[in-house]
């Protein structure tokens, strides 16, 4: 009797306290929650998109992972003289970890690159490259990566480096263009020989260029220079044919005076 009334005392004491720690448990649970949500959508909006998702690499086979005996995937070979005595182009598979490679060996002064074809939109693009070189000729172009066209290039080495970031940046207009992508010993005019190792190279699309930053090209303005007429006016083209036809005509009278 005395046991039944202690539990009809006590019970509900105790039933009212087991809900009060429940509750609390439920509380402090979907605060933490809320936390842990707010704390996410926060990290979304301070970390930089770049370190969310890495921007895509646009070249084919950029990090030479595909290819076959010496040749490279999405590759091609050029030179100014392309001849196996001048130079020689090898593809190094990866190995022991180390990423792939291609690799120029110029044997003989020469202008010698892999070369990629890669259609851009308009905007803004870093191109870039990690090169190493091997006893190349100090006097004149060395490895760099770069786009054939006008002199776009990044800086390059000469004599003997170690791995090395090489890049540039290259504005396309806005009707977009095709420009091939060149990862090259030497250059126009300037033939270099000795040897040029290549590894992950990219095309990738930016904002734009940092504040100060060097190698920067704009491809619309170079390709209207390109296509530019000769500069002058028009009494100036008058001038020369006039002087032309003075000249012509004291040309004749000599040569008719010395047959006279």
């Amino acid at each position: 009797m005395i046991a039944r009334n202690i539990a009809r005392t006590v019970g509900p004491i105790l039933g009212q306290r087991f809900a009060r720690i429940i509750s609390r448990m439920i509380i402090i649970r979907a605060a933490a929650c809320t936390i842990a949500v707010a704390t996410a959508m926060l990290l979304v909006t301070l970390v930089p998109r770049q370190v969310l998702a890495a921007p895509a690499n646009l070249l084919n086979n950029g990090d030479f992972a595909r290819g076959s005996g010496t040749s490279c995937d999405g590759w091609r070979v050029d030179a100014w003289v392309l001849s196996p005595t001048a130079t020689e182009f090898n593809w190094i598979r990866p190995t022991a970890g180390q990423p792939a490679e291609v690799e120029i060996d110029t044997h003989h002064d020469n202008d010698a690159r892999w070369v990629q074809t890669l259609p851009l939109g308009p905007g803004w693009y870093y191109f870039s490259v990690e090169a190493r070189t091997d006893k190349i000729l100090p006097f004149f172009n060395g490895a760099s990566i770069s786009v054939l066209e006008d002199s776009i290039m990044s800086a390059d080495l000469r004599r003997t480096n170690d791995w090395t970031r090489l890049g540039f940046y290259l504005r396309v207009g806005p009707k977009g263009g095709d420009v091939d992508v060149a990862l090259r010993l030497g250059g126009f005019m300037n033939l270099n020989r000795g040897k040029a190792f290549f590894r992950r190279a990219s095309v990738i699309r930016i904002s734009g260029p940092p504040p100060g930053a060097q190698h920067v090209f704009d491809l619309e303005q170079i390709r209207k220079g390109e296509v530019t007429g000769p500069i002058g006016h028009a009494w100036s083209l008058v001038a020369v044919f006039v002087m032309f036809i003075i000249l012509a005509a004291a040309g004749w009278w000599l040569f008719s005076t010395s047959i006279a």
